[in-house]
């Protein structure tokens, strides 16, 4: 029987935290030979996880603090953790790692530091600097690697032609999966003129206001509609990064000085997203850089006709259960968005894709191929003797 460890020193929030909350609350590591599986990492990501009898949690307050503290820990201590707790393989789902444990997983999952016209947005920053640093370290951990785990062939493509040779052959895609709490049929569609001023027609986009998230285009977009009679409000919901939204700010007060159909609510707790995305008409989403965007398939989940942009890995996640436009054209986004807005028959079939498309996303067939390849790459490594320190 096999053990594996798992290094969570930098998930602390977002998607990291969900993937690895979702990835052991659904797996049966039994099933592909493992008999524990042991978690490093802050109290807060820890709290997270669902106690299972071959899941062990082991708090280091070392990755309670800053980036350097925890940096140092993985490089000097977690070698040693790894080896003292006679761990077969270490799984590295934050895509970084600097020490000296081999066979190690690691996985693909920010897009941004391989996407060099994406990471320049961001201007001279400490934001665009800190991508450049990343792009070097994910670049050396993946050269490294005993296996690789993509999420879709999109990340996959792009990645490898930016790393080029890889010293682990090992390397798979699995995709993300979707909580079934976001699951919910399609709603019959009603035509433009059942909303009113007082019911109108609600559109929502949920992301982080970011650079690469084009949030004011969208609100230039709905601000055409409303300029054309129909009765439209957006919804925006996310954290945000301050000089994006500044740029926010400015377009709504330009667009809507009276706050009269844009609606930023910032972040929402998790658990609260289900009930806004049910309560929406339509999803429109206009990110121009993602590796996996969960977001885009909890609106699918959800029964929601999508208007999406054409950039990244969205038209292999959404299909042809979508309408596309270019993120970066407001006047594209406002013609994509009346396309669905006046025609509920194309609305109703492409929620009804998307809805069916999305329920092929789950968090048990991820788990399953997850463990599976860890397993394989754990094996083949214990073949080949090498399971040992290798000064980096």
């Amino acid at each position: 029987m096999l053990k594996v460890g798992i290094d969570a020193s930098n998930l602390r929030a977002g998607g990291g935290v969900t993937h690895l909350v979702e990835l052991l609350r659904a797996a049966e590591p039994a099933a592909y030979s493992f008999r524990e599986v042991i978690v490093w990492g802050c109290s807060t990501t820890l709290n997270q996880l669902e106690e299972r009898p071959w899941l062990r949690k082991v708090h280091e307050s070392m990755l309670d603090n800053a980036l350097p503290m925890r940096l140092y820990w993985q490089r000097i201590m977690l070698g040693r953790l790894v080896r003292q707790n006679g761990c077969d393989v270490l799984f590295v789902p934050g895509g970084s790692y600097s020490g000296s444990f081999r066979p190690f997983v690691t996985m693909s999952r920010n897009m941004l530091p391989f996407e060099r016209n994406e990471a320049r947005r961001f201007g001279l920053s400490w934001k665009h600097l800190k991508l450049f640093i990343l792009h070097k370290i994910q670049k050396f951990t993946f050269r490294k690697a005993n296996g690789l785990v993509f999420l879709t062939e999109y990340a996959r493509d792009v990645v490898m032609q930016g790393v080029k040779q890889l010293q682990g052959k090992n390397n798979i895609i699995i995709p993300h999966g979707v909580d079934n709490r976001f699951l919910l049929s399609p709603r019959v569609q009603k035509g433009i003129g059942s909303y009113s001023v007082q019911q109108p027609f609600r559109i929502l986009y949920v992301s982080i206001v970011d650079m690469y998230k084009h949030q004011w285009h969208v609100v230039e977009a709905v601000a055409r509609l409303r300029q054309s009679g129909l009765n439209v409000t957006l919804q925006l919901i996310g954290a945000a990064y301050p000089p994006a939204l500044k740029r926010l700010h400015q377009a709504t007060s330009h667009y809507d000085h009276q706050a009269e159909f844009i609606n930023y609510l910032g972040a929402v707790d998790y658990k609260s997203l289900p009930e806004v995305y049910h309560n929406a008409d339509l999803f429109v989403f206009a990110s121009s850089c993602e590796n996996m965007p969960n977001i885009l398939l909890e609106a699918m989940a959800s029964g929601l006709p999508i208007a999406c942009s054409n950039r990244g890995p969205m038209p292999e996640i959404l299909g042809a259960a979508g309408e596309y436009f270019d993120p970066e054209k407001p006047e594209e986004i406002a013609t994509t968005l009346q396309k669905l807005i006046d025609d509920k028959v194309l609305r109703e079939r492409c929620a009804w894709r998307a809805y069916t498309t999305a329920q092929g996303y789950s968090w048990e067939k991820c788990a399953q191929k997850t463990f599976a390849f860890i397993a394989d790459v754990a094996k083949e490594s214990d073949k080949f003797d090498t399971r040992r320190i290798v000064h980096v």
